[in-house]
């Protein structure tokens, strides 16, 4: 994967494979986005946007742990039940 330096009016120099550069030159001659530099924003757009979601849903699930009181995990669940079983055979 060679990778080639694409110059963005106003961008310092990015750095994209080949076949990355070549679908976003694709979509510049589609006409739907105006040049590189805009296809690149809005590359880190998407990409901002995605690591936004993924810390909302990082604190969600902070949140939700910190409110489970009275729930119990799987292996606190597990180690009950091996203790209760342990008990039943030495007292049969």
């Amino acid at each position: 994967m060679n990778a080639r330096r694409s110059y963005i009016p106003g961008m310092k120099t990015v750095t994209l494979p080949p076949e990355l550069e070549r679908f976003a030159r694709e979509a510049v001659a589609a006409g739907r986005y105006r040049d590189l530099a805009e296809v690149v924003a809005a590359g880190v757009s998407l990409l901002q946007r995605m690591e936004s979601e993924r810390a909302a849903f990082v604190r969600s699930l902070e949140e939700a742990e910190a409110d489970r009181d009275g729930w119990l995990t799987l292996d606190e669940v597990m180690a009950e039940a091996e203790q209760i079983i342990a008990t039943k055979r030495r007292g049969a």
